[in-house]
């Protein structure tokens, strides 16, 4: 029953806390290059704006994907926020951004094209860390299941300190920040034309931004877990993440996609297999 109860509060309130964020995010930005920069609900004006236009699509198929890539990102925060199983959330997640790649590649446009290929060599470039990240929480807790990770008394980043590091390099990556911003782009200044979300429109492109609402609060949940034996913790350890997120993101110009695909898998490999390596030991030599 708690499980129901947090997968309707995360659908209901994910959209309208995940753009609070985004107003947030726009405004440390703008203080962070001395401009006032705009009003806190920005965001809902843009999306609101968006749903009043007309939908000009290039193929009807673009309708069905960007659907479904809302539909299984607002599914796997739901299934993260009921206490599911970790694993089939990260297969839900990844299952949504194949949705948004095959929207992009439906229509016969190289700019999308081009956008949708950086955006699977994201998905390369993330995965690894992810699925360490929930290795790493299960050998600390036990469990694979949400519900069991966030209940541990174990204070899982003292056990996972470099699983942390090399899961805050690829939040870069999924927050559409720089250095890593190489398939699509928040920042006006960044291009002229928007990569993988270049043919979309209207309410397709207002669905594409309500989904990302729903992906950030999902990706802070995750970062909530390595601090969930202590809730007031974990809402500062979170709060001081994504600001150092927002840091990263002005002072940093965007890489080129070779090395946002070494950068993810050095993640991986450096802070990630290396953290599980030691922590396993340490349970061997300990049994």
């Amino acid at each position: 029953m708690n499980g129901l109860i947090g997968a309707v509060l995360f659908l209901i309130l994910a959209p309208i806390a995940g753009g609070l964020i985004a107003g947030i995010d726009r405004k440390i930005t703008a203080r962070m290059q001395g401009r006032v920069g705009p009003p806190l609900l920005q965001p809902f004006y843009d999306v609101g704006k968006l749903f009043e236009k007309e939908n000009v699509v290039v193929v009807t198929a673009q309708n069905f994907y960007v659907l479904a890539y809302l539909i299984f990102i607002a599914l796997s925060g739901a299934l993260f926020f009921a206490g599911g199983d970790l694993l089939l959330i990260i297969f839900a997640f990844t299952l949504a951004h194949v949705f948004l790649v095959l929207g992009a590649y439906a229509v016969h446009s190289p700019y999308s094209h081009i956008g949708a290929e950086r955006e699977l060599i994201q998905v390369m470039a993330y995965e690894p860390m992810i699925i360490l990240a929930a290795v790493g929480l299960y050998m600390v807790s036990g469990s694979f299941y949400v519900a069991d990770i966030a209940a541990a008394t174990v204070p899982a980043i003292l056990y996972l300190p470099g699983v942390f590091l090399g899961l805050a390099v690829i939040l870069t990556i999924k927050l559409r920040k720089s250095p890593f911003d190489i398939s699509t782009s928040h920042h006006a200044h960044q291009e002229i034309v928007k990569g993988i979300t270049t043919e979309f429109s209207g309410s397709t492109l207002g669905q594409v931004e309500i989904a990302h609402w729903y992906e950030n609060i999902f990706l802070l949940g995750f970062v909530y877990l390595f601090f969930s034996w202590n809730p007031v913790i974990g809402v500062v350890a979170v709060a001081v993440t994504y600001v150092a997120e927002i840091f990263i993101d002005n002072v940093t110009a965007r890489v080129r996609w070779q090395a946002a695909l070494k950068s993810g898998w050095l993640a991986a490999a450096v802070f990630g297999l290396v953290n599980l390596a030691i922590l396993s030991y340490m349970t061997i030599g300990g049994a």
